[in-house]
């Protein structure tokens, strides 16, 4: 007898417990913002690890502490009194397809931002339509705001993503979920208040969308935005408050071969 979403929920609940937990993030990339305690040294060590977060896991954690560390572990003072001489550095940190044309571009944009905002909520935020039932309109808004510049390298374009190009987007939504998300476990960090937790969609990536299909929580074959939304929309059938909640549940599950 194949189960329906409701018959689900046992099993999915007994995952949130054992896998959001801080003790599961000490080999994740979120443990990186949990480092700092100053509003803008997470906001800006979260966003930019979530944005190298392809890999594996142990390596994406090295690399963002190698990127800090050229910024004595102080980030938004760096991004905003760094002098031309200290970016020298930076022309050799390299992650993946992350070159340092690209790093040298976040850095422009973070201190050209900052020095007019206090959050990097505000970049999210200002782009919510009133009738928005998620979180689009803000990704597609923050990439446009992004790369709203003349210095803006082309090719670093593929390093943020965007539903108007159709993509998952699933680095930028696991970045507001850490951001958003109201956790009293000590994983997600809640600091924003203007976008609501029920507005956020699930960061999809290989581990997740196996165990999704294989519950028959997503059905569309195709990795897309159309995909991401598919599986929020079944979560949020089981918590339209928070159904980005299940993240750490469907990848633990996945991590540990559920879905093999």
């Amino acid at each position: 007898m194949q189960l329906n979403i409701r018959d689900m929920v046992p099993m999915l609940e007994e995952a949130v417990d054992k896998y959001n937990r801080p003790d599961f993030i000490e080999s994740d990339p979120i443990q990186i913002p949990h480092e700092y305690t100053k509003k803008q040294d997470i906001e800006i060590t979260a966003f930019w690890t979530s944005m190298l977060a392809w890999g594996q896991r142990k390596t994406i954690i090295n690399k963002s502490r190698e990127l800090f560390s050229l910024m004595d572990n102080s980030p938004h003072d760096f991004i905003l009194n760094h002098k031309e001489t200290e970016l020298k550095p930076f022309e050799s940190f390299k992650h993946r397809t992350f070159q340092p044309i690209d790093c040298l571009y976040f850095i422009h944009f973070l201190k050209s931002y900052y020095q007019q905002y206090d959050s990097l909520e505000t970049a999210f935020h200002m782009h919510q339509k009133e009738k928005d039932s998620d979180v689009g309109n803000m990704l597609i808004g923050f990439h446009e705001l992004f790369f709203d510049s003349e210095l803006a390298p082309q090719r670093t374009r593929k390093h943020i993503a965007t539903p108007a190009r159709k993509s998952t987007c699933k680095r930028l939504n696991m970045f507001l979920r850490w951001m958003v998300r109201k956790d009293d476990k000590g994983v997600d960090f809640g600091l924003w208040d203007n976008i609501p937790t029920s507005m956020l969609l699930m960061p999809l990536d290989v581990h997740v969308r196996r165990v999704a299909m294989k519950l028959k929580l997503l059905q569309r074959s195709q990795n897309d935005f159309k995909a991401v939304l598919e599986l929020t929309d079944a979560l949020r059938s089981i918590d339209s408050d928070d159904p980005v909640r299940f993240d750490f549940a469907l990848f633990g599950l996945g991590l540990e071969g559920f879905a093999k």
